[in-house]
């Protein structure tokens, strides 16, 4: 569709790499650990270091925007035309710790490129895949002749999405009139494996909670008391029990309302993937399948909605015996949505189940953390496709589809902005991210800035065909 000679960005990524990596290991070397207190400075160096690049990269405003913890960046560059769609690309530019006693082959903020690939921390989550973007954008600019995107270009990279965004939601709505765009690209993922180029179409929502069980006002004896007072311990354990049924579905009336359903295409394109489930239970650690029935093991970990006990415990767990009836037991739960559920919802059926089974003379709380919506975007989304062929041109090949088990930031932007969340990454799963040794592959980088380049004229063309609004 989009009319950027493929030729000429390919002449200009391969002229201008060298400088590229130099700038992105540069990048590198700053040890932006937004999890670690005595990092806090580096992580502002980190933001500094950036806001200078995208201005030497040509975008007109930069900004730094703090929060009560880490600074995020902000950058724009205006189309000039009054069409145009607004495009906001979105990463983080923080880093998880690493050290070279946890077990590094080099200094993990020291970059080494070793065998096409480039190893640092950061180099694949996130600081490699944002900066590709900024190659790819003057990428577009040389091929296409132009002095300004195709699109309103906007970029919003925060600095603690490693340590869970705690104030990335509050920063979006204080700030949504400047993030006002039509649909944002994620560069914080990656696709399936090196041989088979992806894009992801959702991610699932999060909700956590803890239960605290009270009982006797202190432990007491278990032959004086036992099987005549109620045990919390033994509560605990029968909620655990009650959890889910036979079938592995979650037991918790009305807790499916509302659930996208997988279409048939959907589950087609899953199937099509070359799973390979042995490989995947040791990498997992683990030893047979399970979970909810008439379902795949990556239906269900993508597109269904799960509950699981992260924790459980209660009375005495010292060596040897100790017979009581304990004062207490604590479970943690987390319940993982999909689209069409309601994290609020989700907490109030969650409570109300809770409470309907806890009998007379056991008391109880029940705190949930933080909420994270599921977020998802149909594949006949026109900006989505714009992405696919994008990268298709890119990789030389057709691009198939996943989702993330997990969840993220990217739904707060979807709810506060009100658009499309679209995901870009060239990311694999050999990069190691959060582990030791992290690295990018040099050439998907490389792959990278050419969607990158791609990608905004095909946006503004598909833009003029219609609405980009979720539906």
């Amino acid at each position: 569709m989009s009319t950027t000679p493929d030729s000429a960005v390919r002449t200009y990524i391969e002229a201008h790499k060298a400088a590229f990596l130099d700038d992105l290991a540069d990048w590198l070397r700053i040890p932006s650990v937004s999890a670690d207190p005595d990092r806090s400075a580096d992580v502002r160096r980190s933001a500094e270091w950036l806001a200078a690049a995208l201005t030497r990269t040509g975008f007109p405003v930069t900004e730094i925007w703090d929060t009560p913890s880490a600074p995020a960046v902000y950058a724009e560059w205006p189309s000039g035309d009054p069409d145009a769609p607004t495009v906001l690309v979105y990463g983080h530019h923080d880093v998880q710790p690493a050290d070279r006693a946890d077990g590094w082959d080099t200094d993990p903020f020291e970059p080494v490129v070793r065998d096409g690939r480039l190893y640092a921390r950061g180099a694949a989550d996130d600081k490699g895949q944002v900066f590709f973007h900024t190659l790819g954008v003057r990428a577009h600019l040389a091929a296409t002749g132009r002095t300004a995107p195709a699109v309103n270009l906007k970029l919003l990279i925060e600095g603690e999405e490693e340590s869970g965004s705690p104030n990335f939601p509050a920063l979006i709505k204080a700030r949504a009139d400047r993030l006002a765009c039509d649909a944002v690209i994620v560069s914080d993922t990656g696709m399936w494996s090196e041989d088979t180029p992806t894009v992801c179409t959702g991610m699932r929502g999060l909700a956590d909670c803890q239960i605290d069980l009270y009982g006797p006002d202190q432990d007491i004896h278990s032959g004086s008391f036992g099987g005549a007072v109620p045990n919390p311990a033994a509560e605990a354990a029968r909620l655990v029990a009650a959890l889910h049924d036979a079938d592995h579905h979650v037991a918790i009336p009305g807790f499916y309302d509302g659930v996208v359903e997988l279409t048939d295409r959907e589950r087609e394109l899953f199937a099509e993937l070359p799973f390979d489930e042995a490989r995947w239970l040791r990498t997992a650690r683990s030893y047979a399948t399970s979970g909810e029935v008439g379902h795949t093991t990556l239906e269900r970990i993508w597109a269904r909605p799960t509950a699981e006990v992260n924790g459980i415990g209660g009375g005495y767990q010292g060596p040897g015996g100790k017979t009581i009836v304990p004062s207490s037991a604590q479970l943690k739960l987390s319940f993982r949505l999909v689209a069409g559920q309601d994290t609020d919802r989700i907490q109030r059926l969650v409570t109300e189940w809770v409470a309907d089974r806890i009998p007379a003379g056991i008391r109880h709380e029940i705190t949930f953390w933080g909420a994270t919506r599921p977020c998802l975007t149909p594949l006949d989304h026109p900006a989505l496709q714009s992405v696919v062929r994008a990268m298709g041109r890119a990789f030389g090949t057709g691009i198939r589809f996943t989702r993330e088990g997990g969840s993220g930031p990217a739904a707060d932007l979807q709810d506060v902005l009100d658009v499309p969340v679209l995901f870009l990454g060239i990311s694999v799963p050999s990069d190691g991210w959060h582990s030791v040794n992290e690295k990018v592959e040099l050439d998907l980088l490389l792959k990278g800035v050419e969607t990158s380049a791609y990608l905004w004229s095909d946006l503004a063309e598909t833009r003029t065909t219609g609405s980009w609004k979720q539906t």
